[in-house]
């Protein structure tokens, strides 16, 4: 979700609220898949996979058309919305726990956001690419476990 915000941040412009839209939809539609039993394959290395990627896409700095950056980021919402409704607390409500899962994301992606508009205005648009760089350290850690 942090990955997200920062290539928003990166793109600038419309790309600041559409991405982070984009993603947040999808998670919460994939969250509506889990719920009503549909079981998509690889959920947990996908996620992985999604960490690798997004941490690859902000560390190079990658520029594409707005649909595709918003594709890419709905796709791997998918994913992490169907985990979430996956982990669903036996005795827990669905509409309050998938707007708290929703509202978390919200919350992370204007984390990465911040970052990402900060210190592009002080002219250290590097550490944006750094921080790229450590996701996608992450991906990797998360690929390498059993």
């Amino acid at each position: 979700m942090l990955a997200v915000g920062l290539w928003a941040a990166q793109r600038g412009g419309r790309a600041i609220w559409i991405m982070p839209l984009s993603f947040v939809s999808m998670m919460l539609a994939g969250g509506t898949l889990a719920s009503f039993g549909i079981v998509l394959p690889m959920v947990e290395t996908g996620i992985a996979l999604s960490v690798l990627c997004l941490g690859l896409l902000v560390s190079a700095a990658v520029r594409m058309p707005m649909w595709s950056s918003s594709a890419v980021a709905g796709l791997f919402a998918i994913l992490h919305g169907h985990a979430h409704a996956m982990e669903l607390p036996m005795n827990a409500l669905a509409l309050p726990y998938s707007a708290g899962f929703a509202v978390s994301t919200v919350a992370l992606h204007l984390v990465g956001i911040g970052f990402g508009l900060a210190v592009a205005r002080l002219g250290k648009v590097a550490a944006v690419r750094i921080a790229g760089g450590a996701i996608a350290l992450c991906g990797v850690f998360l690929l390498a476990l059993p």
